[in-house]
């Protein structure tokens, strides 16, 4: 079992930033990806970056390559994501996951490969 718990979305301006918190507990975080989906009002939830813990590797969605940085500190248990330069379509719910995958077939199969969710924080970037 692994439990996650985000934090971090508010409101922002347009080109403002934000960044958002995943506190990890659990099982032996080593052997998962986490990772960060949104869901904006009547869409799906799609990824949006995925770290692996054991060794950092990391992948974006083309929509925030370059705008969003996903990181983690070993020490906390804690992944974050940096958005910056944030747009209004960056609206949405943000939810950090966790999955036993790698990176790579976290952003090509998405949900799919989650085995635990967080409760979800909301981002909403104001015109």
């Amino acid at each position: 079992q692994v439990q996650l718990v985000d934090s971090g979305g508010g409101l922002v301006q347009t080109g403002g930033s934000l960044r958002l918190s995943c506190a990890a507990s659990g099982a032996t975080l080593s052997v998962y990806v986490v990772g960060w989906f949104r869901q904006a009002p009547g869409k799906e939830r799609d990824f949006v970056a995925a770290i692996s813990w054991s060794n950092g590797a990391t992948g974006y969605a083309d929509s925030v390559k370059g705008r969003f940085t996903i990181s983690r500190d070993t020490s906390e248990n804690t992944v974050y994501l940096q958005m910056n330069s944030l747009k209004p379509e960056d609206t949405a719910v943000y939810y950090c996951a966790a999955g036993l995958t790698t990176v790579r077939t976290m952003g090509l199969q998405g949900v799919r490969r989650v085995d635990y969710w967080g409760k979800g924080t909301l981002v909403t970037v104001s015109t």
